[in-house]
């Protein structure tokens, strides 16, 4: 598929999916996304996925953790790993010619972590410590409290780090029977981006994940009480909790030197095409990275009221958080909130011109376009789009749906997401 992107989906007689991207240069990418975040818990101590994270690195039955951290180091590469609310992502960054070795490594984690006491411990007191300056980081925290209030009595509620005392109870049988029931072939996507001919990197992914034994080889029955397929990311058909959205409007005083504070709500999921793409589009013409977007160029570049402001579009699989997320001083606080109100408003009220959504549309897609030129970011957008679907979008078929999108899609959208009535406040005095 996506022949102009040189790119090619499949699926290994074991399970796991892969995406490869042809690319220019030196520089190799690959990326291991598993389907087993945060929401994936229940039943386990918070913040195990994280801590399982963290452990895949600490030994395999082949490699010690002092091996593991050097492994890439000699040949010049980076080695790094992720958690989100839907997926662990370990991913690694070589010379080309050192790919195989990369790709063999993040497969050997996944798939024969050993997990012993001793690095547990180590590992331990790490995490702790990055719940502890996570804290201390009024930004970060602001946001995963609104989060956490937003989805309450729901598992995207639940924080990535998890809490000191739900990390404390984390053993090392804890961690072993996490990855038995999470880690099987078909939560798996192999992502990869090299200047490699398709035909050969293909054959030398599918050589390699055949190497290894998956979960479900080494004997673990991923049938006997697991979810389906894709449970962490469900189709738009799967049965599942949907989550409620809790309304609140809630000052807390952290005796901070500035205002943090998070205004937002529910918004379209990660299968809801094309409204996904409406909202992100919206939120970009919102507050996007430009300066020119509407709430940077009036608060910050004409009025001069906050440190940073911009609006976040977050895509789960049963549902979406957009977020207006700022910092200011007191005094200003008011006037803030008054102004982000009113640009809400005028989103909702009056539809764009088609001169200006053609302005933004060029925006967008020139964005998109440079982004597209990182590679580690490639590669991990094309991981997850394989745990989610399967397959890749094109960059000519995102293009073909954002030119389709109108003034008045552009406002339908801002009604159902800025509304007052859909809206949470959480600010941090």
């Amino acid at each position: 598929m996506a022949g102009e992107e040189k790119i090619r989906c499949g699926t290994a007689p074991s399970g796991v999916k892969y995406a490869l991207r042809r690319s220019s240069g030196q520089v190799a990418w690959c990326a291991l996304s598993i389907g087993a975040g945060t929401r994936d818990e229940d039943g386990f101590p918070a913040g195990i996925a994280h801590f399982t994270e963290h452990n895949l690195f600490r030994g395999t039955s082949r490699k010690s953790a002092r091996v593991i951290s050097s492994y890439l180091d000699r040949f010049g590469g980076e080695l790094n790993a992720f958690t989100t609310k839907e997926e662990i992502v370990l991913h690694a960054t070589v010379l080309k010619e050192d790919l195989q070795k990369a790709v063999g490594l993040l497969f050997e984690l996944a798939t024969d972590p050993t997990f012993p006491e001793n690095e547990i411990e180590t590992e331990r007191g790490v995490v702790l410590d990055e719940i502890i300056s996570y804290k201390d980081n009024p930004v970060e925290d602001v946001y995963d409290k609104f989060e956490t209030m937003l989805f309450k009595g729901h598992p995207l509620s639940t924080p990535i780090l998890g809490t000191p005392e739900s990390v404390k109870r984390i053993g090392r049988q804890t961690l072993c029977r996490f990855v038995a029931e999470k880690f099987f072939p078909s939560r798996m996507a192999l992502s990869i981006v090299a200047d490699i001919d398709l035909d050969a990197l293909e054959k030398q992914a599918l050589k390699l994940i055949d190497s290894y034994e998956m979960p479900a080889q080494a004997g673990y029955d991923e049938n006997a009480s697991l979810p389906t397929q894709n449970a962490s990311l469900p189709t738009q058909n799967t049965s599942l909790p949907t989550p409620i959205g809790n309304l609140f409007n809630k000052v807390l005083d952290k005796h901070n030197h500035e205002v943090n504070a998070v205004i937002g709500g529910l918004a379209p999921s990660l299968y809801e095409t094309p409204q996904r793409l409406i909202a992100a589009m919206l939120c970009n013409i919102l507050g996007g990275p430009a300066s020119n977007s509407l709430l940077n160029a009036e608060l910050r570049e004409k009025r001069g009221w906050v440190y940073g402001i911009e609006c976040n579009y977050t895509q789960y699989a049963d549902t979406g958080v957009v977020a207006i997320t700022f910092g200011c001083d007191k005094p200003n606080l008011e006037n803030c909130l008054k102004a982000i109100e009113k640009i809400l408003a005028g989103l909702r009220d009056f539809p764009l011109t088609e001169s200006r959504l053609k302005a933004y549309r060029k925006q967008l897609l020139g964005q998109l376009a440079i982004s597209s030129e990182a590679g580690e970011a490639q590669c991990l957008s094309i991981g997850k789009s394989m745990l989610a679907w399967g397959e890749v979008m094109t960059s000519a078929e995102t293009r073909r749906i954002l030119d389709a999108i109108t003034p008045d899609e552009l406002q339908a959208m801002a009604v159902r997401l800025f509304s007052p009535e859909n809206l949470s406040y959480l600010i941090y005095l």
